[in-house]
């Protein structure tokens, strides 16, 4: 259709041109030539201001008035057309992004494209998972689309938009709008159209958190909460490779995973995993295990056999993790 209508533009002007170039070559008089009265034509169509080429009389510049007004209302046209086309294209791909949307399935939203939606939204799309992003800026629409990922564009508290992001067959939703009021709506919204996902809510005051639980979240995150923890953790335990904190009815629990290379424990050389006493002595997990060729198993078979060449992934508490590096201090 696009296509086709240009051509019909094309046309258009080609006939204007043509036409106009006669009309000056034969009202001009014998002073004008074909070059001449092309160049008034075209002078005339784009209205550049230029003076006569040659002094023309009343039929002339009555000839002029018409292809003035023939070339002037011409692309007035023009533009309107390719306009609406743009809008019908873009329309169309609206439609085609929505045709997609509605057939995912087991897919996850995401509430709001922050700073923190953002970052959900690069880890998910890394780990090659389905997920819609429910946005009601249209800038950040237009970044999002740029980047690949799929978009709706329009408010998280309207049921609605939900629908049309696919809520119904969702298997998860994270909720990280900039304000506790409207993630502990779109949070009330979400689990009244889907109560079987699972829902992540995000709050900014920590006396919320029960709110949105009773909303029907799974888990609320505090961004800083989390963050300043993760902080802390870090500035006390720098050699640590990574922390997990669990919040339980007890209090709170902090795991912590660490990196022990055997190279100068020679009390695990060719012991198998399951005899090495680590779990039994320290309560502590291998979870990892790195070979000397920078292959890597989680998880690895209780009866393999350590070796100089291993570095072993330990998770547990770090008070207890403590204990191990203290007994064996020499390992790097």
């Amino acid at each position: 259709m696009f296509s086709r209508k240009s051509s019909k533009f094309l046309a258009y002007f080609a006939i204007l041109i043509t036409v106009g170039t006669l009309g000056f070559y034969f009202f001009g008089g014998s002073e004008w030539s074909l070059i001449d009265s092309f160049y008034m034509t075209i002078i005339t169509l784009t209205t550049v201001g230029f003076g006569e080429v040659h002094p023309l009389d009343d039929l002339g510049r009555l000839w002029t008035s018409f292809v003035i007004i023939f070339g002037v209302s011409g692309f007035l046209y023009m533009i309107s057309e390719f306009g609406a086309e743009i809008i019908e294209f873009r329309v169309y791909q609206e439609n085609q992004k929505k045709r997609k949307i509605s057939k995912m399935k087991n897919h996850y939203i995401i509430c709001g494209y922050g700073r923190m939606g953002a970052v959900i939204a690069k880890e998910l799309h890394e780990k090659d998972y389905p997920f819609v992003i429910v946005e009601l800026e249209q800038d950040k629409v237009d970044k999002i689309t740029e980047i690949g990922y799929k978009s709706v564009l329009g408010d998280a508290t309207i049921e609605k938009t939900l629908e049309e992001a696919g809520i119904h067959k969702a298997a998860g939703i994270v909720v990280c709008l900039n304000n506790d009021p409207d993630n502990l709506f779109v949070t009330l919204t979400a689990r009244s159209l889907n109560h079987d996902a699972f829902l992540v809510s995000r709050c900014s005051q920590i006396n919320n958190k029960p709110k949105l639980k009773q909303a029907g979240a799974n888990k609320v995150v505090n961004p800083y909460t989390a963050g300043g923890h993760r902080m802390a953790e870090l500035l006390i335990s720098p050699e640590l490779e990574d922390t997990v904190s669990l919040s339980l009815k007890q209090g709170i629990v902090d795991l912590a995973i660490d990196e022990v290379n055997l190279t100068n424990l020679n009390s695990f050389h060719g012991v198998k995993i399951k005899d090495s006493k680590i779990r039994e002595e320290f309560n502590l997990i291998i979870i990892g295990l790195v070979n000397g060729d920078g292959s890597y198993e989680i998880n690895p078979d209780p009866e393999l056999q350590l070796t100089a060449d291993h570095t072993v992934m330990i998770m547990g508490q770090k008070g207890q993790l403590q204990q191990f590096k203290d007994k064996f201090p020499s390992h790097t």
